[in-house]
């Protein structure tokens, strides 16, 4: 893969470390954020609150996001990497697992773009103050100490080693105590390793000094480098032995787009019967939508249920010949869920969070990552009945699952419990407090 390149670019970085920053007022924030949809659209609306703060904030992501980021009043710095096509490819679906392989698998997708990614976030952090990272953005971290700008993890799923459950993306069976503690740590430090080349070169160009990745968590460590999770405590309490600077601020949420307006289809379609039930896996690139659809379509039949099916980025086909099913585009979960008997999905961070917050059970059928992780919460809070894997999801699994959901009033009755307490929570304010207190 080679060194960094970032030829050209000295003289920008010695221009950004020039620059003179504002001690009062607003802070210029730059927030790097890597990944599909979910990994980015919280981060609008953390965007749109710092923004009616008084600060200034742009958002680096992916190119194809630049719409999406913009038309919600945000500035934009694009990355490199189209997470769609690249999950689309053959070697992209078999990422997609719930093992250790998929960590190696995803890791190799990544590394092909990271010299470039370091290029793009060094161009985008000019005339940055402030920059919050998020999970797989820690490529910023480096940026960060190089520029001397105050930095940030903003993480939407639990990293830090912990005793109290296994890595969040890579199981969810317990190891034991030590055993999970011993598994994250070398989990993040194994999942480093691949960019170690390209992380250095970008240090040497920043005037830094060479770090292995085991040396690098522990100085995170060490200095109490703050991360804000966001995530709600009531989904997933403070672990007790995370190191200080790691908070669990509670969600944020998607910036609703202002133009957005309800399909009239889909309006007529649930004024016209009870409430439906949504189907829809998001992100993930699974490939034979037909297939899936068919399958989707006979489950809600079977359940008795009608459904409004979203195609996301698998294409999921829809039996439309059916007057109880609706396929759908995007249609913002803040204003869907409400309106559904159950909604049925991946368990990806943010769905997740949609679900719990719109009070309604959730049937988690989670494939890869962090899915199995959220899945087991949704279960573990009676907000919904156990996880249908995505492996071995069929018609019958799915619609008894459904059932279940819909049919238990005690399901509903712990998720609307679950939502009026995230209702009381404003993550967003612990993050904006956060660099107000470390800008000033």
């Amino acid at each position: 893969m080679g060194g960094i390149r970032l030829q050209g670019r000295d003289e920008t970085i010695r221009a950004i470390r020039r620059c003179g920053r504002r001690r009062v007022g607003a802070v210029r924030v730059l927030v790097v954020a890597v990944g599909t949809s979910g990994d980015v659209a919280p981060f609008t609306g953390l965007g749109a609150r710092l923004r009616e703060a008084g600060h200034e904030v742009t958002i680096a992501a992916h190119g194809p996001f630049e719409e999406f980021v913009r038309v919600r009043g945000l500035g934009f710095a694009a990355l490199p990497m189209d997470m769609k096509a690249e999950l689309s490819t053959e070697e992209g679906r078999r990422s997609l697992t719930s093992s250790p392989a998929m960590v190696v698998r995803q890791t190799r997708i990544y590394a092909r773009h990271w010299a470039a990614m370091a290029d793009a976030i060094v161009d985008a952090a000019e005339g940055a103050e402030f920059m919050l990272v998020s999970t797989m953005g820690w490529l910023g971290i480096h940026v960060a100490e190089g520029l001397r700008i105050p930095s940030m993890g903003i993480y939407l799923q639990p990293m830090d080693p912990t005793r109290e459950f296994p890595p969040a993306v890579m199981t969810t069976r317990s190891l034991g105590g030590w055993g999970n503690r011993a598994a994250a740590r070398s989990m993040r430090v194994l999942g480093q390793a691949p960019f170690r080349s390209v992380v250095n070169g970008l240090r040497e160009r920043l005037d830094l000094p060479p770090v292995t990745p085991a040396r690098f968590f522990r100085r995170l460590d060490e200095q109490g480098w703050p991360v804000e999770y966001g995530f709600s405590p009531t989904v997933v309490p403070r672990p007790a032995d995370w190191p200080r600077g790691r908070e669990v601020a509670g969600y944020w949420w998607p910036e609703p787009s202002p133009d957005w307006r309800p399909p009239e289809a889909l309006s007529q379609f649930l004024d016209d019967g009870p409430p439906p039930v949504f189907v829809g896996f998001g992100s993930l690139t699974a490939g034979d939508q037909e297939r899936y659809g068919a399958m989707v379509t006979e489950a809600l039949r079977k359940a008795g249920v009608r459904g409004v099916v979203q195609a996301g980025w698998s294409g999921l086909a829809a039996d439309e010949g059916s007057k109880d099913v609706l396929a759908v585009g995007e249609v913002p979960h803040d204003w869907l869920f409400p309106r559904m008997a159950a909604v049925v999905h991946a368990c990806g961070a943010g769905t997740t969070a949609a679900g719990l917050r719109a009070g309604v059970p959730s049937v988690g059928v989670p494939l890869s990552a962090d899915q199995p992780f959220w899945a087991k919460r949704v279960a573990v809070l009676r907000a919904g009945p156990e996880p249908v894997p995505f492996q071995r999801l069929d018609a019958g699994r799915l619609a008894s699952a459904i059932r279940e959901a819909v049919s238990r009033d005690s399901y509903r009755e712990r998720a609307q419990a679950v939502a009026e307490q995230i209702a009381a929570e404003d993550g967003a304010a612990h993050v904006l407090r956060a660099i107000e207190s470390r800008a000033s």
